[in-house]
């Protein structure tokens, strides 16, 4: 029974360590669960133990808890031992669902919302619900946690000071095409969320907007088969092609580290050449790559096609 004041956790060890260990701790969690109050609880991402003391109590303490699919939030609530009503709340009966939770946050019901994994809110219909508490004057209070995007972020080794975090590229043509367009000068570290099937293309877009850039792949993140590869954008899009991705990633991409908003000397004609030999092999298709290349170093597509015919006719 969870009560403010002290909260008995039984912790169970990995079973691959050595005569399964039990560890009892009591911990003194004095923070009284608000009525009418909405709890962000941020959940693990892939190893259960990563869970922290305040998110079980608060789960085990709450009225109701809204999940993003209840059949694996269900798995998590077992394994804690945690007995807690459940309803669903995703993207297709968010609108409906949201306006049943508010109305029992109005009535005075404690509500727990979580997602599938890591922290809710974060590219997740998450973010509507706390509009809706803002709107209606309802507590929000955050119980913080794992968070992919900061877990893949700090393993990358790129520049981790200044980073921006785009989550799932629109899937829309004109959305992908705009937003990624933007994105071409951005200096900071990017992030962004992808699902297996779609990496192979959005790394062939990426290619083709932002050039032969370092970048992180991570997935699996926490879990027993974790993989953080650390490449170029052709070589993981060499890797993609030859084994099929598996598992939903998060992509560290390098920043503009040569702003292409300076001049247009910037770029030398070997660097020229290197990036529209680069996006003939993505594109499969030297006018295509040409139109792209010109729009990359802010020059005339004659212009580059002149430089090209010229390499071409030199045997470079």
């Amino acid at each position: 029974m969870i009560r403010m004041g002290i909260f008995a956790v039984d912790l169970k060890i990995s079973e691959d360590i050595k005569n399964n260990i039990n560890i009892n701790i009591n911990v003194d969690i004095k923070e009284e669960i608000r009525r009418g109050t909405l709890y962000l609880v941020s959940t693990p991402i892939g190893n259960l133990s990563d869970i922290t003391l305040r998110a079980v109590y608060i789960l085990s303490g709450v009225d109701l808890i809204a999940a993003e699919d209840t059949r694996v939030t269900r798995k998590l609530l077992h394994y804690f031992n945690i007995n807690k009503p459940l309803v669903s709340y995703y993207e297709h009966n968010k609108t409906e669902s949201g306006e049943n939770l508010i109305r029992q946050l109005r009535s005075g019901k404690c509500i727990a919302l979580v997602s599938d994994a890591g922290t809710p809110g974060i590219s997740d219909p998450g973010e509507d619900i706390v509009r809706q508490c803002v709107e209606n004057d309802i507590s929000i209070v955050p119980v913080p946690g794992a968070t992919a995007m900061a877990s893949a972020l700090i393993v990358s080794g790129m520049q981790t000071q200044r980073f921006v975090f785009e989550g799932f590229i629109p899937v829309n043509r004109n959305g992908r095409a705009e937003k990624l367009e933007k994105l071409r000068r951005e200096e900071r570290t990017m992030i962004f969320y992808e699902a297996p099937h779609k990496l192979l293309k959005t790394l062939k877009d990426m290619a083709i907007n932002f050039g032969n850039r370092n970048i992180v792949l991570a997935r699996e993140l926490t879990k027993k088969h974790e993989e953080i590869i650390r490449t170029t954008v052709s070589e993981a899009i060499r890797r993609c092609e030859e084994i099929p991705p598996k598992g939903e990633y998060v992509l560290i991409l390098e920043g503009n580290a040569k702003n292409e908003n300076a001049g247009e000397n910037d770029f030398t004609d070997e660097e020229i050449i290197n990036i529209f030999n680069e996006l003939k092999d993505i594109c499969n298709d030297p006018k295509e790559a040409m139109k792209i290349t010109a729009g990359k170093v802010n020059k005339p597509k004659r212009e580059i096609y002149d430089l090209v015919l010229k390499n071409k006719n030199e045997g470079k």
